[in-house]
Parts: C-alpha cells; sequence; structure tokens
C-alpha cells in the first residue's frame, strides 16, 4: 500500500510534466523551467514525499497494535495452579545475604521437573498485521535458579524479548508465562513483585544514596537506621565496588543528584538496586553497556550469586560465556545451549565470538 501511495503521489506529476513539454512550450515555457522543473520534482518533491509516506507507515503500524489491544477482548482470567505437592513454600528470595557468603545454588539439571521461572510457548510478535515478526514461534523454557544470556545482532529482537517477559508487551501470538502463569492479564502490582527490569538507561532519582538503592525493598526504606540494613546496604555497596561513589556523595544518607552522576555510575545504582530486591526475576537489557569489562564482570557474578534467576541481554560475548546457557536470536531460527555447544552448532554465535574484542576500559 506505502509503495503504491508512493508511485501515485511521486512518480504521477514527474510522468504528467514530461506528457504536457510540447503544450507547455508551444504557450511560452523556457526549456530552463521546464528543467528546473523536472529537477525540483525529482531532487524534493520525491524523497520528501518516501520520508512521509515511511513515517505514516510506522505510525500506522504501532496505532494498529494499540487499536487492537484496546479493542481486543478481556483476557479469560487464569485458573488458579493446582496445589503443589511439595509442601514446602514456593522458593524465591528474601532478604539477600551477603555477597561473602553466597547462597548454595543447585545444578541447573536439578530443576528440569520444576515449574519454569520463564517460559515462552510459540511466541510471535510484530508490528501490526502485516509487518514482518520481530519474534517469530519462540519456544523458550528457563528454569528457576538459571542464568540465561541472550545475544544476537543489533535490532534482532533481543529488548522485545525482556519487555514480553516483563509484561510490558504482549505477544501478537503464543504465550509467555513467568512462574508458571500467563503474564498477559496480570496486575502491575503482581509483576512488580515478581521480576525487575533493568534497562540501558539506568533510572536514578533525587534522594539519598540509601533511597536510591533501597528502593525496591520496603524494610531497607522505612528501617535504614538500624545497624543490621546498613550493613546490608554496605555489604551490596562493597560488592558492586560502589564505595568510591558513595563516599564522593556523603555515604548512605549523601544527596543524590542525577545530572551529576556518569552513565555509569548510574548503573551500577541501578544493578545495587536489583540485587537487592526480593523479586525471584532479573532482566537486565544491556544494563552494564557503561560499565568497563571488570565491573561488567563483577556485577554480573554477584548477580548470579543471588537467589533467584538471571536473564542478561548481552552487551559483551563475556557475558554468554558467564552464563549457563546462552539464546542466539537471529532471525531466523533461536538456538539455546552452553558456550561450548553452541560453538560447535550455531554459525552465528561463532561469528559474533569471533568478532568480540573487549575494547578499551571505560570509567564507572
Amino acid at each position: 500500500m506505502r509503495t503504491a501511495s508512493l508511485g501515485v503521489a511521486g512518480h504521477l506529476p514527474v510522468l504528467a510534466l514530461l506528457l504536457a513539454v510540447e503544450w507547455l512550450r508551444g504557450r511560452g515555457v523556457s526549456a530552463g523551467a521546464l528543467l528546473g522543473a523536472f529537477t525540483y520534482l525529482v531532487q524534493s518533491l520525491l524523497p520528501a514525499l518516501h520520508t512521509l509516506m515511511t513515517a505514516l507507515g510506522a505510525a500506522g503500524s504501532r496505532l494498529l497494535v494499540v487499536l487492537d489491544r484496546i479493542l481486543g477482548p478481556e483476557p479469560e482470567p487464569e485458573p488458579e495452579p493446582d496445589p503443589d505437592p511439595d509442601p514446602d513454600p514456593e522458593p524465591g528470595p528474601g532478604p539477600v545475604p551477603s555477597p561473602a557468603s553466597p547462597p548454595e545454588t543447585a545444578a541447573f539439571a536439578a530443576h528440569t521437573t520444576a515449574v519454569p521461572a520463564v517460559e515462552l510457548r510459540s511466541v510471535t510478535l510484530s508490528y501490526g498485521a502485516r509487518a514482518e515478526p520481530v519474534l517469530d514461534s519462540l519456544d523458550l523454557r528457563v528454569a528457576p535458579g538459571e542464568h540465561l544470556a541472550v545475544v544476537g545482532p543489533s535490532g534482532i529482537g533481543k529488548s522485545t524479548l525482556t519487555r514480553l517477559v516483563a509484561g510490558t508487551l504482549g505477544p501478537s501470538r503464543g504465550e509467555v508465562r513467568v512462574a508458571g502463569r500467563a503474564v498477559t492479564g496480570r496486575p502491575a502490582a503482581e509483576l512488580a513483585a515478581l521480576r525487575v527490569l533493568v534497562p540501558q538507561n539506568a533510572y536514578v532519582f533525587s534522594g539519598t544514596v540509601g533511597d536510591n538503592l533501597g528502593y525496591l525493598r520496603t524494610d531497607l526504606r522505612t528501617d535504614l537506621r538500624t545497624d543490621a540494613r546498613r550493613a546490608e546496604l554496605d555489604a551490596a555497596v562493597e560488592a558492586f565496588g560502589l564505595r568510591p561513589l558513595v563516599e564522593r556523595l556523603g555515604g548512605l544518607d549523601g544527596t543524590v543528584r542525577p545530572a551529576e552522576l556518569s552513565p555509569g555510575e548510574r548503573q551500577l545504582v541501578a544493578l545495587v538496586r536489583a540485587y537487592l530486591s526480593p523479586a525471584p526475576l532479573l532482566l537486565l537489557d544491556e544494563a552494564t553497556c557503561h560499565l568497563d569489562p571488570a565491573s561488567e564482570a563483577r556485577a554480573e557474578e554477584n548477580l548470579a550469586r543471588r537467589p533467584g534467576t538471571l536473564l542478561v541481554v548481552a552487551h559483551r560475548l563475556s557475558s554468554a560465556v558467564r552464563a549457563d546457557r546462552t539464546l542466539v536470536l537471529d532471525g531466523v531460527r533461536a538456538e539455546c545451549g552452553t558456550h561450548d555447544e553452541l560453538l560447535s552448532r550455531s554459525p552465528l554465535y561463532r561469528d559474533l565470538t569471533g568478532h568480540w574484542h573487549t575494547g578499551p576500559p571505560r570509567r564507572p
């Protein structure tokens, strides 16, 4: 439709001018004026129309998605899951222990029969009925406690995947499940208790250092004056290498002015905040891209030791090496496996690994 509209609106005036040359010449229009008009149509009007139609097409696709969600049928209520025969409560992190004594975590194989922490069932997402899918019939199971990295070329759908899992974006087809239940239709407060999404552009607000770090933990926000709570915050600050920044700002009671922090410092604050969260699922969408490789490794290792499931959209391939498994998105089909398995069976992963380099370190 866009091509037809562009052809009619852009090329019809050019064709009309060519057909009317003799008629215009007979009425005193000079050859120079005709050439100028032709040049204007070709060099100015056509590119402008092309830009306009592209913008309208993109906006229209997104409008169709929004209208489909507004006018579509209400999601059917999810049935309550059957009670677990295991009398023990559902696993999930409470207050995060000190990094000096990380919790014991079972191997991934021990979780294969448990309810997946994240499950995608034939998930397809496209921005509009006729648009090419960003993700196409993707199936994925992530076990509780697993550390999964996601890699692929830029624009392939990695960030889209994290938004689907977080519940901020709905699939066109298929189902996304977190902790055994579909994400669609779940209250925002319930989703907030289950997962934390840390985007590339980390959010830091004006307030104290302690308020920023403990924002996702009610007990840390309301009971920071006790020695135990301050010790927990101090341990996390030390583990992530945030001590120089905290001291520069005046300690945990110091004031944070977001504009005065570098992008890397804001990312470290957001990562510590996620680490201290009680949510059992952490989603990092290139959340370490402004950190140097050593700081990135330190942060990911601490987050992996934390109880719960970790899904990382990798900024560097070293994140894939540290993960239990890696999901490779290539726009055609997805491959999932360990680093060694993917080296043997995924040409794209081998190519990404061959081109990866750490680059010069950057200041956090």
